[in-house]
């Protein structure tokens, strides 16, 4: 892939999906992973409390049905006692470990994890912790957030950057140092003119609000309240 898709010569960037763990995955010595609404929130959420997190690739069966042989719970919809949704998981008690697939986030992280760089998770409730490890992790390396992004239900799944993902990736690139590239200096002004005051009122948060989830929004709208850094470290989250 071509220099200027990598962001070259930048030590903070910025990409989007599963492109942009490759492209950025080439050079960058962490990955922060975001997805706001709902799997960064959760596993702050989990971790935060003590508990440990599996990421599982969306819709992939040979991994859920290896983790439940593990004697690990598969929190696989909305609605179950440990779920994709951050409320469901804040009474997780320590020690738990919790296999947890999402579309984007979780699958992101499995990807993130087979470039060689440390990959963290990050979201606006632990931004500015997130970033701080980051910068402990990468030393003088390059620092790659990627925004998740969400998925529109049309035929190949395509990717829909989302408004949640921007904020949360700008509040954790506002709190790395200078050295950023274009892409990431836009989400992070983006962030610093709005904060989280508008995410309540986005496309996603509408969609849980109107499923009757108004708890996973404001739990996910909470901004720099844990220290809690996830990184993934043969095959968990803590």
């Amino acid at each position: 892939m071509d220099a200027w898709f990598r962001q070259d010569g930048y030590q903070v960037r910025l990409e989007w999906g599963p492109d942009g763990v490759t492209a950025l995955g080439a050079d960058c010595a962490v990955l922060v992973i975001v997805d706001v609404l709902s799997f960064t929130t959760s596993v702050d959420i989990a971790v935060g409390r003590g508990a440990r997190i599996m990421p599982l690739r969306w819709k992939d069966e040979a991994a859920a049905a290896n983790a439940r042989r593990a004697g690990l719970p598969v929190g696989e919809t909305f609605g179950k006692e440990l779920s994709l949704r951050p409320s469901s998981l804040t009474a997780i008690e320590a020690g738990t470990t919790l296999a947890l697939p999402s579309a984007n986030g979780a699958t992101l992280c499995d990807l993130a994890s087979k470039t060689g760089a440390h990959v963290l998770t990050g979201c606006l409730r632990n931004a500015d912790a997130v970033a701080a490890r980051a910068r402990e992790l990468a030393g003088d390396r390059p620092v790659g957030i990627i925004a998740g992004g969400e998925r529109w239900l049309l035929p190949g799944d395509p990717l829909r950057p989302c408004w949640e993902d921007l904020l949360g990736a700008g509040a954790i690139v506002s709190a790395l140092p200078d050295g950023r590239s274009p892409e990431a200096e836009m989400a992070a002004r983006t962030y610093r003119a709005t904060g989280a005051s508008l995410l309540h009122e986005c496309v996603g948060a509408k969609e849980l609000i109107a499923a009757g989830y108004p708890d996973d929004v404001r739990l996910a709208t909470e901004v720099n309240v844990s220290t809690a850094t996830p990184l993934l470290r043969d095959g968990f989250l803590s």
